[in-house]
């Protein structure tokens, strides 16, 4: 049994694409960040930060999706993993976490966007500055998959592409891997499943001039 606790538009779409990659039977507990459910202790247990994604696998919690994804896919889709000491193993794990480097920025330019609602609080130059570290991280993305094969490296480097969109303009060669993500099957039913929208309630949110 596969439990999954989302919030839409957040990084606990990344296992749900996943369960959807693998056509995995799971419950989905949706949840929201504008109100209390992510605080209480039942949640606090399984994710100590109160955040999303959590998981129940068998009963086992788990709560960071990078780890969650190279777990489930040991575990149960080995087809979406480099195994250890294959020639792209290398390339697999970097993928996997430069992921962390977007959503470092992400998280930043969301901050400032969204969460900071008054103008005062804001500052325009972190806004440009995060803009403009995000467009040039991504440079670094595509036109292929990270190790040469779709796997949870670019579930997790898919994600963050998709939300980089909101933010900056991809670059060229980014812009055709992000085309392949959209492209896929199990991409477009997790869209279907993500609920409405929490975080990003425009396509585009622009850095401010200066």
């Amino acid at each position: 049994m596969i439990r999954l606790w989302h919030v839409a538009q957040s990084r606990s779409f990344r296992v749900l694409w996943f369960l959807e990659e693998i056509s995995a039977e799971y419950d989905l507990v949706a949840c929201s960040f504008f109100d209390r459910s992510l605080r209480d202790a039942a949640h606090l247990a399984r994710s100590p930060a109160g955040r999303v994604p959590a998981i129940e696998i068998d009963g086992l919690p788990m709560h960071e999706s990078g780890a969650i994804l190279l777990y489930l896919a040991e575990r149960l889709a080995p087809q979406l993993r480099i195994a250890e000491g294959a020639p792209a193993r290398a390339a697999f794990l970097q993928g996997l976490h430069y992921a962390e480097t977007l959503g470092a920025h992400l998280a930043n330019l969301t901050q400032h966007h969204i969460v900071l609602r008054d103008d005062w609080m804001r500052s325009p130059t972190v806004m440009r500055l995060e803009a403009r570290r995000l467009e040039n991280a991504l440079r670094a993305i595509g036109p292929d998959w990270v190790a040469g094969q779709f796997s949870v490296a670019d579930i997790a480097i898919g994600y963050a592409v998709c939300m980089a969109q909101r933010f900056v303009p991809l670059p060229q060669t980014t812009a055709r891997y992000a085309d392949m993500v959209l492209e896929r099957p199990a991409f477009q039913r997790a869209m279907q499943k993500d609920g409405p929208a929490q975080i990003y309630t425009r396509d585009f949110y622009a850095p401010p001039e200066g």
